[in-house]
């Protein structure tokens, strides 16, 4: 089989010469997926300091994308029309000034946020903590699109053999999941706890962690979703919001509870049953609050059992080297199923009937943007 061949298999795209204009899926207003519709607009042009990724593959995120498009984003003011879509692979089509890093045709993925890259907190390796953090697809305009234009330290090569929907899965969620779980301290043999282990990250951290050899005990409310987590090969796969919960998840751990628990959901309910699991010492690491916002913490309890509470935005350059050297071990992340770009709206219906377990994405070959 001719590279060219087995790279299509695989949805790379072989690098064009740039048009002028490109299509696009956007919204004009904010409301259900049905905003979403195919419209010609301008190429961009990639600045100093910038790669122009002829993209392949886009993840879709609840918070980046479906929460953005129904109007609801509570940390952004997005304002239409709008190109979603975050974190994607593809191939560099054209270097903006200066960039030396990666050629034109190299396949890679893109982590979506973007730092100032120069205060005290970059300069530390700490990008997601950056005062000037801004999100490619939501601050700036995003990788629904056959182009989208990002700095080039945000990208990272791709090895051979990885398709494009699995990169454009890894290059976000695998970069959190590495923060998550290296701020956390995990260490072989660590029993970890994912709640919401049927979302896209939930899914990821759970495999990363299993992959660097935790035990893993994975939640959902839905007994389907159960099932399909045990079928995934989770150690133990319980219902995080069961009155027995914290009971069983002492049992399973011969009463040692819990290492790291990543609850990214902030249900006060189920905060309060995360934190009734930690062994002493234990860290809780949040990456969102999906389903609340507002816990109660018990201060003494912190205190005496040596908690440890992290919150995780985003990844950093130091968890994408972790991560795609895990990849090169074999880590993959959970990649649920995959859309034409043409059918972005059935997409998102799909994910807003909680339908998914791990990442959900669309292909951008040509094919894909339909009639």
């Amino acid at each position: 089989m001719s590279s060219t061949s087995a790279a299509s298999e695989l949805g790379w795209p072989e690098p064009l010469a740039v048009p002028a204009t490109m299509r696009a899926m956007l919204f004009r207003r904010f409301g259900p997926p049905d905003v979403l519709e195919q419209a010609a607009i301008d190429t961009p042009r990639p600045g100093p300091g910038e790669v122009l990724v002829q993209v392949a593959a886009v993840g879709i995120g609840r918070l980046l994308d479906l929460t953005a498009r129904a109007g609801n984003h509570p940390y952004a003011t997005i304002t239409p029309p709008h190109v979603l879509g975050a974190d994607h692979s593809g191939v560099v089509a054209a270097l903006g000034e200066g960039v030396e890093s990666v050629r034109v045709g190299d396949r890679v993925a893109v982590l979506p946020g973007v730092s100032c890259g120069h205060c005290e907190l970059c300069e530390e390796g700490r990008e997601e903590v950056c005062e000037e953090l801004v999100v490619i697809g939501t601050h700036r305009p995003g990788a629904y699109a056959e182009y989208c234009a990002v700095p080039a330290r945000n990208v990272h090569k791709v090895p051979e053999g990885i398709p494009a929907a699995m990169a454009a899965s890894l290059a976000l969620l695998g970069a959190v999941a590495a923060n998550q779980l290296t701020q956390a301290g995990l260490r072989r043999g660590h029993w970890v706890l994912i709640q919401g282990a049927a979302s896209a990250l939930g899914a990821t951290t759970g495999a990363f962690a299993q992959h660097l050899g935790a035990r893993i005990i994975a939640t959902s409310r839905s007994p389907e979703k159960r099932q399909a987590l045990a079928a995934t090969g989770a150690d133990v796969v319980l219902d995080g919001t069961a009155p027995d919960f914290v009971e069983r998840v002492r049992e399973v751990t011969g009463g040692h509870g819990v290492d790291i628990a990543v609850d990214n959901l902030g249900d006060p309910a189920i905060w309060d049953a995360t934190i009734g699991t930690l062994a002493r010492g234990g860290t809780v690491v949040t990456s969102g609050a999906f389903l609340g916002g507002q816990v109660k913490i018990d201060l003494r309890r912190v205190y005496s059992d040596c908690y440890r509470i992290i919150g995780v935005r985003t990844g950093n350059s130091a968890s994408v080297k972790e991560l795609w050297t895990q990849v090169e071990h074999g880590f993959r992340a959970v990649l649920d199923r995959t859309f034409p770009i043409a059918r972005a709206a059935d997409a998102h219906r799909y994910m807003e009937d909680d339908n998914n377990i791990g990442r959900v994405a669309l292909t951008l070959e040509p094919a894909d943007w339909g009639a």
